[in-house]
Order: structure tokens, then C-alpha cells, then sequence
């Protein structure tokens, strides 16, 4: 279901002269914007605060979506011209229909921070992957891409992914599965895992990404009309031009640089995180400040979804991802460079 946010913003506009951007004033061009909200919005939160689209002549407004699942057809319906959200077997599925929609920037890639929870008592029970085999383990949606994840853990133990009783459960009420002793195991996103954790609900038993090659892994994506942007290519480019920088942004802060509490009073102030203290207490999703989507692992993850049955058939990276915009943004931007050089952590890089 789509309903109108509570931040979508109108914008005004100047034009982009001579490489730069100029001081004219133009008739703003609207893109209507459906996100399933996460900490990762923010990257788009950020160019709407600070009217990076408003420079390239673009009025935003935003929509808040449940699943990019539901969303796909209403992007190919042109009723919103991009979808951030996760990548499913329904995006494959709509590769095959014809439907004209495909990937232009990443959205969430690895770290992720995903983890396999096993329910607590159960410590002394389950020591291997394949301990979990007939066992009712949560995951939250058929078609995610969280049944690709889990079916490359069970994969490395010689499993498949249907030796596990998968219960389809969301991830807000997966802590009270485990609790009532509904599933033995769960794989959760942040901040639910570490939540679960901490509360003594389970334990970490498996790290998707110590499993998962190609890597770095693409989840999460913005999707976008094709048909929209073939008649409009200048607006498609400035459009994802502006959001990379946005995702530039939140990248240095992901890092620790000198804009992190201003982006995490985006986050707040624009409701894509309301609480702070979950903002400083547990790890961000990373993403490409280039918006690069590893083809690699996307044709694995296709290959996976058309192996369970999820989707039907199997398409070349051109047909499932269109480069042009990462292109010309890195291409106008020049290449990412790091405010605060001592920071550890990988990904956002």
C-alpha cells in the first residue's frame, strides 16, 4: 500500500549551465519517490534537505512504501517514477513481463550486518549449520532477499534452502517468535538482530557475508520507470546525480566524518530514524558512494531465485541493470574520497 509521506517537500529550482550550476530560475520538474523507509534513506533525505535536487531543477516528493515487491508495479504504471527498495524475485519476474522498469544505483550493499539468530536455549543443541536442517527457522518475506542470503549459508554446509522449515514471518515480530518458542532460529536486519541479542532472546550463529561470494553483495536498490526515463534523460541523470550526492554524504558520516550529527538530524528530523539512541547504538547499512551495483552478484542472486522456482528465467546483466547513471554521476563528480581517513570500517568506500 502506498500512502502520501509527511515529508514530501516541494522544491524550487535553478538550472545547470556551462558543467556547474547556474543561477536561473526554470519550471521545476516533479519525480515522485517511493522508499521503504531505513537508515539508508536518509542518502536521499540529505539531497532533498540540502536542495541538491533543488540545484538541478527537481521537486521531490516522496511516498512511503511497505515492499518494493508491491511497489514494482506501480513504478512500471509510472505512478511513481523510482523505488528504493530491496531487490526480490518479484524484480526478475518483472524483467520477464516486459515491464519497463530496471536497477539504476545501489541503494544498501554489504557489510550488512544481517545475522542468523538461533533461539537462546538452544545453544547447547545447534553447533552447525546443518543442526538446522527440518527446523523452523523465520525469514521475513517469499521472494526476499534475505531467502537468497540464508540459501548461501546452507549452501556452504551442503544444504539447500528448502532443507530448512522456513516460517515467513516479518522482522518486527520475529523477537516474539523466538520467544514463544515458535521458530528455533531467525534471520534478522539490524536493528532487530542486535536488539534480539541484547535482550537475550538469541545468539549469533551465522554472518551471511562470511558465506556469500560474489561479493560485495547489493540488496537494496533504487528502481526507476524506463519508459520515463527515455523521455527524459537529462532529468533521470541530474536526478540520480543529486541523490549520489546525498549517498556521498551519508557515507562520511557512515565513517564517522564531520557531518555525522547533521545527517543523523536528517534522520530524525525527516523520520527515516526516530530514535537516536538506535542510530548511535548499532551499525549502519553501507552502501556505494558511487552507486555501483555489483553485476556479479546480482546475476548470483538471479541465478538463486530462478534455482528455487521464485522466478523463471534468467536474463544478461544489460537487461537487469542500467550503468548510465552511476556513469555520469562519477563521471561529473570525480572520485569519493574519505573526510576522516582512520575510520576501520569497510563498505560506504
Amino acid at each position: 500500500m502506498i500512502r502520501p509521506s509527511k515529508i514530501a517537500l516541494p522544491l524550487i529550482v535553478g538550472l545547470v549551465v556551462a558543467g556547474g550550476i547556474g543561477s536561473a530560475r526554470a519550471q521545476e520538474q516533479t519525480v515522485r519517490v517511493g522508499m521503504v523507509r531505513a537508515l539508508a534513506s536518509t542518502g536521499t533525505m540529505i539531497a532533498i534537505e540540502k536542495g541538491y535536487f533543488k540545484d538541478y531543477g527537481i521537486k521531490v516528493v516522496t511516498e512511503d512504501i511497505d515492499s518494493s515487491i508491491d511497489a514494482l508495479a506501480i513504478v512500471a504504471q509510472n505512478r511513481l517514477q523510482v523505488v528504493e527498495g530491496g531487490i526480490s524475485a518479484a524484480y526478475f519476474n518483472a524483467v520477464e513481463k516486459n515491464l519497463p522498469v530496471t536497477i539504476a544505483i545501489d541503494r544498501v550493499s554489504s557489510p550488512l550486518n544481517h545475522k542468523l539468530i538461533v533461539r537462546a536455549d538452544l545453544r547447547d543443541k545447534i553447533k552447525s549449520i546443518t543442526d538446522l536442517k527440518g527446523r523452523p527457522l523465520a525469514s521475513n518475506s517469499r521472494g526476499a532477499i534475505t531467502n537468497y542470503e540464508i540459501g548461501k549459508i546452507f549452501e556452504k554446509a551442503g544444504l539447500a534452502y528448502r532443507d530448512a522449515d522456513i516460517r515467513f514471518i516479518p522482522f518486527t515480530q520475529m523477537s516474539v517468535a523466538l520467544a514463544n518458542k515458535a521458530v528455533d532460529a531467525a534471520f534478522m536486519i539490524q536493528p532487530f538482530a542486535s536488539q534480539v541479542v541484547d535482550h537475550g532472546l538469541g545468539f549469533v550463529f551465522a554472518d551471511p557475508e562470511e558465506f556469500i561470494t560474489p561479493a560485495p553483495m547489493t540488496i537494496a536498490v533504487s528502481f526507476v520507470n524506463t519508459d520515463w526515463t527515455a523521455k527524459n534523460p537529462e532529468l533521470a541523470k541530474n536526478f540520480f546525480l543529486a541523490a549520489l550526492r546525498g549517498a556521498r554524504d551519508y557515507c562520511q558520516a557512515y565513517h564517522g566524518g564531520p557531518n555525522r550529527n547533521e545527517v543523523i538530524d536528517f534522520a530524525i528530523r525527516t523520520g527515516v530514524e526516530p530514535r537516536r539512541e538506535l542510530i548511535d547504538k548499532y551499525p549502519w547499512a553501507a552502501r556505494s558512494p558511487d552507486g555501483r551495483v555489483n553485476v556479479d552478484s546480482m546475476l548470483d542472486i538471479q541465478k538463486f531465485f530462478v534455482r528455487e522456482g521464485l522466478s523463471l528465467k534468467e536474463f544478461p546483466a544489460q537487461r537487469l541493470v542500467a550503468t548510465a547513471y552511476s556513469d555520469d554521476a562519477v563521471a561529473r563528480l570525480g572520485p569519493f574520497g574519505l573526510q576522516n581517513p582512520d575510520s576501520k570500517l569497510a563498505g560506504c568506500r
